[in-house]
């Protein structure tokens, strides 16, 4: 049990109580009403589900009220897994203005405000402020220079089709033409037309945490940032999209390596899907589940050392 009195009073505390009563009533409203709070894509789990919410949410209060260091990471992964799959629907939201499932959407921003408040409560104390800035080990220097890596192929794919190339049989204007079916909002297409893919955008910005968790000017804002020069980078800004991040990529990506790895051995089919053969849609698929994976691995590495290196010194 943590004895630091300051704890008690503290903001992070106060939060994630009130936090835990806020996830818990939306889990039971939506166990009572039949309204399941998980999905992926067209699938939807039972409704009964829900009230693994209201458990997380009375596991969470616990853990707050006694404040014991176990129950509390607990609380925090258990709401991470609730997370699962919040970075893709905010990819939705920015590029086609909609959701796929608002409530399912609902529920994994609760849960990553959860895993936020839980961690940050399991944390509070007296400190003396952040360490001096440092860079990662070279483990985990190498570890994000291969994620990096591994969404160059990714990035070229896409950036051929936005240009009017072909890839995997397909071309610029075919790909267009799905994503137009598919219900791209206006924002993905004039990207496009601009010869700019979105996702291969996103791509160069994950290239750009990754360095900035295992460099010293992810600690201090450097001199380019202008009027933030010489600043504290404050901890959630880079380590809230790493920690969703590769919450949704690693796992997304090694489970989806594994079946490409089989039907590429001939275990199971892939569907062609958009594709006009299903040996173009399984080298599509090596290529950007191999990045995702590599990637989301990568940047677990980063974030823990960044988490690591930039914790507040105790007082004694």
């Amino acid at each position: 049990m943590i004895d630091d009195p300051g704890m008690t009073s503290s903001w992070p505390r106060r939060a994630a109580l009130f936090w835990t009563v806020a996830y818990g009533g939306f889990g039971l409203v939506c166990a009572l009403t039949d309204t399941p709070v998980y999905a992926g894509g067209d699938h939807r789990a039972p409704a009964a589900l829900d009230w693994s919410v209201v458990a997380i949410a009375a596991l969470a209060a616990i853990a707050v009220r006694s404040r014991r260091h176990a129950l509390l990471w607990a609380a925090c992964a258990l709401s991470a897994v609730s997370a699962f799959g919040l970075l893709m629907n905010v990819i939705t939201l920015v590029f086609e203005q909609k959701v796929d499932d608002p409530v399912a959407a609902a529920n994994e921003a609760l849960a990553a405000l959860g895993v936020a408040l839980l961690a940050t409560t399991a944390r509070s104390g007296r400190a003396l402020g952040p360490p001096a800035p440092s860079p990662a080990p070279r483990s985990a220097r190498w570890a994000a220079y291969a994620g990096a890596l591994a969404f160059v192929p990714y990035a070229a794919m896409k950036t051929t089709w936005a240009v009017g190339g072909t890839f995997a049989g397909t071309s610029g204007a075919e790909m267009r033409a799905i994503a137009e079916r598919n219900g791209a909002s206006g924002l993905w297409l004039t990207l496009e037309s601009w010869g700019i893919d979105a996702t291969a955008l996103l791509a160069a910005l994950g290239i750009f945490l990754i360095f900035g968790l295992v460099r010293p000017w992810g600690q201090v804002f450097p001199r380019w940032t202008l009027v933030l020069h010489g600043r504290r980078v404050p901890r959630w800004l880079p380590l809230t999209p790493a920690v969703l991040g590769a919450a949704t990529l690693a796992p997304y990506g090694v489970a989806g390596i594994g079946y490409a790895a089989l039907a590429t051995a001939g275990a199971v089919t892939i569907p062609r899907g958009d594709f006009h053969t299903s040996t173009d849609a399984l080298l599509v698929s090596w290529i950007g589940l191999s990045a995702f994976g590599a990637y989301g691995i990568a940047l677990i590495v980063a974030a823990r050392s960044y988490w690591l290196r930039t914790r507040p010194t105790r007082q004694p």
